[in-house]
């Protein structure tokens, strides 16, 4: 569960970047609203999925209240799930 959790995060990630810097570029600058219409509703699917795996696995795995408070935080941010991956997911070996 621990590792689709970390792919959605990725994938949660390159949403938003790709919302944040492609579909409002062209919304706002070439009049074009349909990527944002695409990506966003992509994004805030996978959004939804990241936040609710992120408090089942607060119930599972006996995740800190913290954690999965940092975890929230961090997923309204750019690159906040990667970092969030790199600080609070990767395997203990490869710290």
């Amino acid at each position: 569960m621990l590792n689709g959790f970390r792919v959605l995060g990725y994938l949660e990630g390159i949403s938003f970047l790709l919302l944040v810097f492609v579909a409002m570029p062209f919304k706002y600058f070439l009049h074009e609203p349909l990527p944002v219409r695409i990506i966003g509703s992509l994004h805030g699917a996978l959004f939804v999925g990241y936040c609710a795996l992120a408090a089942l696995l607060y119930y599972k795995e006996k995740w800190p209240l913290q954690q999965l408070l940092i975890c929230w935080v961090l997923s309204c941010l750019p690159l906040g799930t990667f970092w969030f991956d790199r600080k609070y997911l990767r395997p203990v070996e490869d710290r």
